[in-house]
């Protein structure tokens, strides 16, 4: 690769979003300089990245000329008053999950950048967990034959509410609907296309929770079904991934190690160095159990699967290479459309207690 054009880039916000899965990938993605950073207050940002600018306001980040992507890493229901802002002022964007609060401020966020033939990237990072990249490679080697069932879990045991977070208040745009299933949907999407139906339960599980906290949402497909499920309440977390085929299975435990290593305190290489980011610990591992002999149901061949190492770098080496004009964005706007339009027909099969078909 010839010698790049510097992108200069700037993330709104400096809460979890920014410290665990933006700055450091963005800092670790040769061609792309982490300029500034807005926190309003505090001096977290400017302890962690001395050489960064720290804006106390978007205005004043938007007034550096050579900030060509904005992130916009703030609490949900601010996603689209910001994407706008900055779309406005000529900046790329990447919107981390959800893409908006509504379908329809997703369209109008697809809409603008059209218009102003800017990119908009939903930050639909776990397409690149270390688990989810396993379990594509199994389905497109059809290793279980036909799919039949396709589970995934993220499951967390928060059995009381948090106090002052903005993750734990009531606006629709809150909860574990809006913050984990849109990567439990994508990363389906991304493999199945779209659905042709909904069914959903999505509830409020803890006592005195004031947010949707658990959810079970099933994607029906030809000759398979989708499950995509959450709780707050899983003492003891189910698979992370359970798959069923006419010729085996697929079971994995275990969440991707990124973000736990990230919190504490591990620094992403850059990209191209000889250093090995992070692999997962082996104990982690799926099992792949099939039947080598169909008429033979009752002799199956375990196999122990090696997790394909988890990486969030390519998201950004992707969005760099999209303003550079050299590829398309792996993650589209129209993707973050459709997982946001999935979450409001969730909503409805949940309250309405009916399958809702998908029409796009």
């Amino acid at each position: 690769m010839g010698e790049l054009r510097e992108i200069g880039v700037g993330v709104i916000g400096f809460g979890l979003a920014c410290r665990v899965f933006h700055a450091p990938f963005v800092s670790a993605v040769p061609g792309l300089k982490l300029r500034a950073i807005v926190q309003r207050k505090g001096n977290e940002a400017a302890e962690a990245y001395p050489e960064v600018k720290i804006a106390r306001s978007v205005e004043e980040l938007l007034e550096d000329a050579a900030i060509e992507v904005v992130v916009v890493a703030t609490p949900n229901e601010t996603h689209y008053a910001l994407a706008k802002q900055c779309l406005e002022a000529g900046r790329h964007i990447v919107i981390d999950k959800p893409f908006a609060g509504t379908s329809a401020e997703a369209r109008e966020i697809i809409e603008l950048a059209a218009a102003k033939g800017l990119l908009a990237a939903p930050f639909h990072n776990r397409r690149w967990d270390g688990d989810f990249l396993t379990v594509r490679q199994l389905v497109e080697e059809k290793a279980l034959g036909r799919l039949v069932t396709f589970e995934s879990h993220f499951d967390r045991f928060r059995p009381m509410p948090r106090e002052n977070t903005w993750k734990e208040s009531g606006d629709l745009s809150h909860g574990l609907l809006f913050d984990l299933a849109p990567h439990l949907v994508d990363q389906v999407t991304s493999l199945f296309g779209a659905p042709k139906s909904v069914t959903a339960s999505v509830r409020t599980d803890r006592d005195n929770s004031a947010i949707e906290d658990a959810f079970d949402i099933v994607l029906a497909y030809e000759g398979m079904l989708a499950f995509c499920r959450s709780s707050m309440l899983a003492c003891d977390a189910s698979p992370r991934f359970l798959l069923h085929g006419t010729a085996g299975s697929f079971k994995k435990y275990g969440l991707d190690p990124q973000e736990p290593a990230l919190v504490g305190g591990a620094q992403v290489p850059l990209l191209g160095s000889p250093e090995v980011w992070l692999e997962e610990d082996e104990s982690q591992w799926g099992t792949l159990s099939v039947a080598p002999v169909l008429a033979e149901p009752g002799k199956l061949v375990k196999t122990v699967v090696k997790t394909e190492p988890g990486d969030y770098r390519p998201f950004y080496v992707n969005v760099r290479n999209a303003v550079l004009g050299k590829e398309p964005l792996i993650v589209s706007p129209e993707d973050g459309y459709q997982a946001v339009k999935i979450l409001e027909l969730a909503r409805v099969s949940s309250k309405e207690g009916r399958t809702v078909a998908f029409e796009g």
